[in-house]
């Protein structure tokens, strides 16, 4: 494993030590805003996954938006596609998607089977990506 993977695997289990100015979704929002959201997506459209992506690591760009909804059978593979071209990296930076604390899934799975054993109390999916540069 790399040591972006380790820091972002020490962020999950030590709290907030390497990316401390990173104020995230959850710390933004309260619980009450961020259920009630979540429960209005889950209504008007019962087919997507409400889903929350993050930057938790260094020298990857922010993501022009961290909300999305996306179709259940979109795989973890797909949805690493799009964050990729959101966030334009080079090829040669590789990034990782973290699910919940600190759980890297396959990316066969779909998001939906993500969803069913990782979504938070609040309805969302949190997805957080890391990454360093791989090639140079």
């Amino acid at each position: 494993m790399t040591d972006a993977a380790y820091k972002a695997l020490d962020f999950f289990e030590h709290g907030k030590v390497y990316f401390t100015k990173k104020i995230l979704f959850k710390d933004r929002h309260s619980f009450e805003k961020r259920s009630s959201e979540a429960n209005k997506i889950m209504e008007k459209y019962s087919n997507r996954i409400p889903v929350i992506c993050e930057c938790i690591g260094e020298g990857l760009p922010k993501i022009d938006r961290n909300k999305y909804l996306a179709p259940s059978d979109l795989s973890m593979a797909q949805f690493l596609y799009v964050i990729r071209k959101r966030i334009k990296i080079k090829p040669e930076q590789s990034i990782y998607i973290f699910v919940g604390n600190s759980v890297v899934v396959a990316g066969c799975q779909t998001i939906g089977t993500v969803y069913e054993h990782h979504k938070d109390l609040d309805g969302f999916l949190y997805t957080y990506y890391s990454g360093e540069n791989t090639f140079g």
